[in-house]
């Protein structure tokens, strides 16, 4: 499972003088804060009231008063350049690899581009970096007021409820984050105002050990600070379920995460059992996705177990678990419904984590780019599908911003044509198909629809790709396509002579138990239960092979297979939409041990692109 990253880049400049960003905080008027006796926060000056914005557009109001039928993203807001006056180490907080002075195709360290189109003078962060045509790429900051409330503008125009603001335990320990948290968090709370849109705090313990700290009391005192000096609670907009307000606590049980059984219990107890009233919540717990079973990367302590079970809400964080609608849905079948049926055994509510795809090769090569793909959206829709068919009242959608892992869902660089020259970024024609930048926000206001009601359940996405505007800028992705039908109860492909960047699985049938695909051993793997396979059931996979190199190569399958049925492998070319067929194979001979055989098939991969 991918893990969710948290970089202690919390070494901040306490001192010096940076020099001017074009994006800064003129667009907000500071008031002076009174830090009240025993809270132990530093003192800051939040900014408040905006005095130069955006317009505030016509707009729904959400309702805040319940989870129930809700959609909710998370929302980092964590990006930082130069001169914001957020004084983050290197500036470029987030945007940069450690180490590095600037900005530019070296020190670039996240797994997307952002649209940045949208963005005025004001908010513009300057870079090293450029586009093809030589003009300079801007990024922006989330200490810009503008910028967040463009973010919300986003999410009221898309039908999008709301999201949880992440405070990680590594921000709090250190001062100037800690600064630069409740400036963001004051920026989030009035754009929610102004737009309608809930809103909700999420701790994430991730680095709550970091300078000796106590994990309990640092949540205990940055929630007493958030009630009584920020007043959180008290906006319209702050989400509430079963009469009080929603606080989430991300990370505790995981393996890598700091926290006890026993920390974890009296942190709960805090929210909700407090002797004063004004500091109780409805508490919803992120946990590790095996949560239930106790094995890693969940703590093995059976104590947990009773943490677990007096959460308000259940949440496993489940990104980078499956890619194909096959694994989605057996991850279902065989993880998420159990779940469910403990949570409400526990007397718990549960909300499930959906993901667009994943993907962290800038910030550690060694991963795989693109590695888990987004399938233009159907590994996201199969989720929502999923999810709703499973009982969900509510789901949690990792993330809208969140460009580090490739999980974002706000607007993305359609195309490398929107991508400064000589990065490489997940865009939204990566995998060959071409989407606008808004594509997920959309699918996101859909998801939403159908969690509601309001349209009718179903496994494919119901809206249709709108036509581009430059089709020519588009990747066209050259690919193999294998679709591996077998009535025997396995079968292995194992591929050779062409070398493979990525192989993915496009789909798979309902009676298939394993469907696997190992770009390391560049095998796939196909099975079925064997009284299903003695009766002649057929089951298939399809999966698209992206090979390293373009021209004339001789492709080798070897097929393996149980003792009885068949294998059956077509073989096609693939070019954006247009699939040819190349071969078919077919082997159901008895040779001993894996009964294996190889077939050579020439094959002429070319590039169509303009």
């Amino acid at each position: 499972m991918k893990r969710r990253i948290f970089f202690v880049q919390m070494l901040f400049l306490v001192a010096g003088f940076l020099t001017s960003c074009t994006s800064n905080l003129s667009t907000l008027t500071t008031t002076n804060t009174v830090v009240p006796t025993g809270t132990n926060q530093h003192a800051t000056s939040v900014a408040a009231t905006p005095t130069e914005a955006l317009p505030i557009l016509p707009h729904t109001t959400v309702d805040p008063s319940t989870m129930t039928g809700k959609l909710m993203m998370g929302y980092q807001g964590w990006f930082a350049c130069p001169g914001d006056g957020s004084n983050t180490y290197n500036g470029y907080y987030h945007w940069i690899k450690d180490g590095y002075p600037s900005l530019n195709t070296e020190s670039y360290r996240v797994d997307m581009w952002p649209d940045t189109s949208e963005l005025t003078d004001s908010e513009k962060c300057p870079t090293d970096l450029k586009y093809a045509d030589g003009s300079p790429a801007y990024l922006y900051t989330s200490a810009n007021y503008k910028t967040v409330l463009r973010h919300f503008q986003w999410m009221s125009e898309y039908g999008i409820d709301g999201v949880f603001i992440q405070r990680f335990g590594g921000q709090l320990v250190y001062p100037e984050a800690l600064d630069f948290q409740n400036k963001l968090t004051d920026k989030v709370r009035t754009a929610a105002d102004s737009y309608g849109r809930v809103w909700a705090v999420m701790y994430d313990v991730t680095g709550a050990d970091a300078r000796n700290g106590d994990v309990v009391k640092i949540f205990e005192k940055d929630w007493k600070y958030l009630v009584d000096v920020l007043r959180v609670t008290e906006s319209p907009t702050y989400l509430h379920h079963n009469g009080l307000p929603v606080v989430a606590i991300w990370g505790l049980g995981f393996d890598d995460r700091p926290g006890t059984a026993a920390e974890a219990k009296q942190l709960l107890d805090f929210f909700q059992n407090n002797p004063d009233p004004k500091y109780r919540a409805t508490v919803m717990g992120g946990v590790p996705i095996w949560w239930r079973t106790l094995q890693p990367n969940a703590r093995t302590d059976p104590a947990w177990k009773d943490y677990y079970c007096s959460l308000d809400i259940i949440s496993p964080w489940t990104v980078g678990v499956a890619v194909s609608d096959a694994e989605v849905d057996n991850y279902y079948k065989n993880t998420i419904i159990p779940d469910i049926a403990q949570a409400k055994e526990c007397g718990a509510e549960f909300m499930p984590v959906v993901y667009p795809g994943s993907a962290y090769h800038n910030p550690d090569p060694n991963r795989p780019f693109n590695e888990y793909p987004r399938r233009g959206g159907r590994l996201y829709w199969r989720q929502i599908y999923n999810a709703i068919s499973a009982g969900s009242t509510m789901i949690y959608n990792a993330m809208f911003d969140e460009v580090d892992e490739a999980t974002a869902m706000y607007k993305i660089a359609a195309t490398n044509a929107d991508v400064p020259v000589g990065i490489q970024v997940v865009t939204m024609d990566t995998d060959g198909e071409c989407l606008p930048s808004d594509w997920y926000l959309r699918l996101a206001g859909e998801a939403t629809k159908m969690l509601r009601d309001e349209i009718p359940l179903s496994s494919t996405i119901p809206i249709t790709i709108p036509e581009p505007s430059d089709p020519s800028a588009c990747k066209q992705i050259i690919r193999i396509r294998l679709k591996i039908t077998t009535t025997s109860d396995w079968t292995t492909i194992t591929l050779s002579g062409i070398q493979f960047k990525n192989i993915q699985i496009e789909s798979a049938s309902p009676g298939a138990a394993e469907t696997s695909a190992d770009l390391n051993l560049n095998q796939l793997v196909l099975t079925q239960p064997l009284q299903q396979a003695s009766a002649g059931q057929p089951v298939d996979m399809t999966a698209d092979l992206f090979p390293t190199d373009l021209g004339p190569s001789t492709l080798v399958i070897t097929i393996g297979r149980g003792n009885i049925g068949s294998t059956i492998v077509e073989v096609y070319t693939a070019n954006g939409s247009d699939v040819t067929p190349v071969k078919t194979l077919e082997w159901s001979g008895i040779t001993g041990g894996e009964n294996l055989k190889s077939f050579e098939i020439p094959i002429l991969l070319v590039d169509a692109e303009p």
